[in-house]
């Protein structure tokens, strides 16, 4: 188990952890029903803090910054010699999450992505671990929420029973869900991205070997290049330079808190 802090990649506090301690500090947390704010990660989630500073508060308020892609932990390793063998990829997180939650009887609740993704998630987690319980599922409205939207759905994660939320809106409107609703809702929010879609069988996710090598961008480039051209393309080369000046001392020396957010987003 490693557990070894957050520490300063472009600016933004990402915690050098591993799958089990990560799955530890979840559920001891769940089963307290305590809040916290979870996510995973890569180059698009690093950078899209990098480039809005309102974001960066948000992101260096989250109590666990998993490193997901491959290069976030080349950057660990490279810049503070953290050694870690392997990322904290967020759909197996969610898969490590419920295979423990399923084991310590604590129940989770679904909340993202459209209906029809959700009955297949469930399904899909229902037929690889029998012993968990899903509290709840709600669909994104995919707008913005109404304050008293925003309570209802709330109370309706909180009243569920569960232990855990999980959150799949995309980044970066699950990491403002989460950072927004840390005071409302009393359970670990674990923000996964397109684990939901993967998991859903609505989304294939590149072989594990390009996977391994850090090439899981090139492969959703591919199957969405439409969508993900300039994403790849424009932020992949911004990263690396950005690292090799953090590496050399020209950039990022000390954590950049940001700027607090003025106003609220209520993302639901």
């Amino acid at each position: 188990m490693i557990d070894l802090g957050k520490h300063n990649v472009l600016g933004i506090e990402v915690n050098a952890i591993d799958y089990d301690a990560a799955v530890d500090r979840v559920i001891a947390a769940g089963k307290q029903r305590k809040s916290m704010a979870v996510t995973a990660l890569a180059v698009h989630g690093v950078m899209t803090g990098v480039s809005d500073q309102e974001h960066r508060y948000r992101l260096n308020q989250f109590d666990l910054v998993c490193p997901d892609g491959q290069p976030v932990r080349w950057a660990l390793n490279w810049l503070h010699g953290c050694e870690l063998s392997d990322r904290v990829y967020g759909p197996n997180l969610t898969l490590h999450l419920c295979q423990a939650a399923a084991d310590s009887d604590v129940s989770v609740f679904l909340f993202g992505g459209t209906d029809e993704m959700l009955r297949e998630f469930s399904r899909t987690l229902g037929d690889r671990f029998p012993g968990l319980h899903i509290a709840g599922i709600r669909a994104s409205e995919f707008r913005t929420l109404s304050p008293s939207e925003c309570d209802a759905l709330a109370e309706q994660i909180n009243d569920s029973g569960a232990g855990i939320c999980f959150v799949g809106l995309g980044c970066p409107r699950q990491e403002v869900f989460a950072y927004e609703m840390r005071n409302k809702i009393e359970m670990p929010m674990v923000a996964v991205g397109a684990a939901f879609a993967f998991h859903a069988g609505m989304l294939s996710q590149a072989p594990n070997w390009m996977q391994r090598h850090g090439l899981e961008w090139l492969y959703r480039l591919v199957c969405e290049p439409r969508r993900l051209w300039k994403r790849y393309l424009t932020t992949n080369p911004a990263f690396l330079f950005r690292l090799g000046c953090q590496r050399l001392g020209l950039l990022h020396r000390q954590v950049d808190q940001g700027r607090q957010p003025k106003t609220t987003i209520r993302f639901g």
